[in-house]
């Protein structure tokens, strides 16, 4: 490792839908020379191998899970339990600690990423290493419900409907049953007896810097704002487009396609945790098939029931036989969204399929659940770039038809329909924006370490010097 290249520990969030992104920036960093340490679970560690494109800089230290009573045996990530189990994945993580403590002395790194380890920066500091939190969560919801004048407010149902003061986008707003959900879960547990935004808020003030997925063109408003308010650096790392994987698509999903003509396919994927509650399950499977259109449809089981086929509303598996499937287990997404036949793309909004689907020719329908950032990032995509159309939803109770799912579909699906034109000219757009600039030219950690007039860079330099005269010695 040469003496421009850093040393960098990941510890993000035990949750599929983290460690898979912090995967994706250590393949970007590892490919710009630096050398990563990834804290990750010991069973989790094989699904994620296939997607390390560096292993001779990326290296994986397994981390064994404590069990906390509550938990399923065997359980590591928020992907293993149900959503309601979650936070006892957080306090397993909170468990880890002192291993976390042990690995960092030995390994002495520069810099720590992590996200909801709120104990880690006091951690860090004791230890001269930097902790810098990266989330995965946007800078546009983190700015809409975390900005100080947020913290101050007691966070009413009436307050989050409208963006704080100074919220450099006015379109985006939130929805009665929308501002109601973040308005409930202030005083939300998780883990370890610490509350959720109690966690982000934390973060966000000690940390040494903060960081997100994107780049400025689309992020740049939100960035400025939170640097702002808490007076500290807070860069991008560029939109972290995925690299090609090693694997192929399975022949059984290649075969299937194939059998369907360019971009008539809908491909619907709503993430590995959302389970939607069986009724909202039969809506959107009975307006899928309403299409008309061949659908792939990667659902967890819902609510309630054992397996898929259980849940299908009665008559569907006959009438759908030939060009509709609905599949439960996990499935080759970024594969998928590039098979020429899948012309759509039903989304859950997390920000990881966002981007995979960005870069991609299949147009999106937006299907958010009530959770993380998928709320802001729909109205960023529907409202504000217009380069999706999001799935009309009651106000009050946030429930969706088959009506509303397969309208959606058709308008972005109907080359004559003069909203969809407009969102497949979007669409095009910032696909060909995204993929003919170098975004990704200037990393974010560069910026931190590489900067003459950045604080945190100086400190980090400083150490990183002190390090190799003591290794040398």
């Amino acid at each position: 490792m040469d003496s421009s290249s850093m040393h960098i520990a990941m510890f993000p969030l035990f949750a599929m839908g983290h460690l898979t992104p912090y995967l994706h920036l250590s393949n970007k960093l590892a490919k710009r020379g630096h050398k990563i340490s990834f804290f990750i679970p010991r069973r989790t560690q094989s699904k994620l191998e296939q997607f390390n494109l560096f292993p001779d800089l990326i290296t994986f230290y397994p981390i064994n899970v404590p069990h906390v009573e509550g938990l399923p045996l065997g359980a590591e990530t928020t992907s293993d339990v149900s959503f309601s189990l979650g936070p006892l994945i957080m306090t397993a993580m909170d468990r880890t600690e002192r291993d976390i403590e042990l690995l960092l002395k030995q390994l002495k790194p520069q810099i720590v990423f992590f996200d909801f380890t709120h104990w880690l920066p006091n951690l860090t500091r004791r230890m001269g290493i930097k902790s810098f939190q990266y989330s995965i969560i946007g800078p546009a919801t983190v700015s809409y419900v975390r900005s100080p004048t947020r913290m101050r407010q007691n966070m009413t149902e009436r307050d989050l409907m409208q963006p704080p003061p100074g919220y450099p986008v006015s379109s985006i707003k939130l929805r009665s049953h929308e501002a109601n959900f973040l308005a409930s879960i202030r005083n939300w547990e998780f883990g370890s007896g610490v509350l959720f935004y109690e966690r982000l808020n934390n973060g966000l003030m000690l940390s040494d810097a903060i960081g997100f997925k994107g780049c400025r063109e689309i992020e740049g408003p939100y960035v400025d704002y939170l640097a702002e308010q808490f007076g500290k650096s807070v860069l991008l790392s560029g939109p972290i487009i995925p690299e090609s994987p090693k694997t192929v698509l399975e022949e059984k999903w290649s075969a299937w396609l194939g059998r369907f003509k360019d971009g008539s396919v809908v491909f619907c994927a709503l993430g590995s945790e959302w389970k939607l509650p069986h009724d909202q399950f039969q809506e959107l499977v009975l307006g899928l098939e309403l299409t008309g259109l061949p659908f792939l449809a990667v659902v967890k089981v819902p609510i309630g029931f054992e397996t898929i086929e259980a849940a299908l509303p009665e008559g569907t598996k006959e009438r759908v036989e030939g060009r509709g499937i609905v599949h439960s287990g996990w499935i080759q997404q970024q594969l998928i969204l590039g098979h020429p036949s899948v012309g759509c793309f039903i989304t859950h909004c997390g920000a990881g399929s966002l981007t995979e689907a960005l870069v991609n020719k299949c147009q999106m329908v937006l299907l958010p659940q009530l959770g993380g950032d998928h709320i802001i990032n729909a109205r960023m995509m529907g409202s504000n770039l217009k380069v999706g159309v999001e799935v009309e939803k009651g106000e009050e109770d946030g429930f969706f038809t088959k009506e509303s799912v397969s309208r959606a579909v058709n308008i972005v699906m109907d080359e004559e329909n003069d909203v969809g034109k407009q969102v497949r000219a979007n669409h095009a757009k910032l696909r060909n924006f995204l993929l003919s600039r170098d975004l990704e030219s200037t990393c974010l950690v560069e910026k931190i370490v590489m900067e003459e007039e950045n604080k945190v860079g100086r400190e980090v330099r400083a150490n990183h010097a002190k390090q190799e005269f003591l290794d040398k010695a």
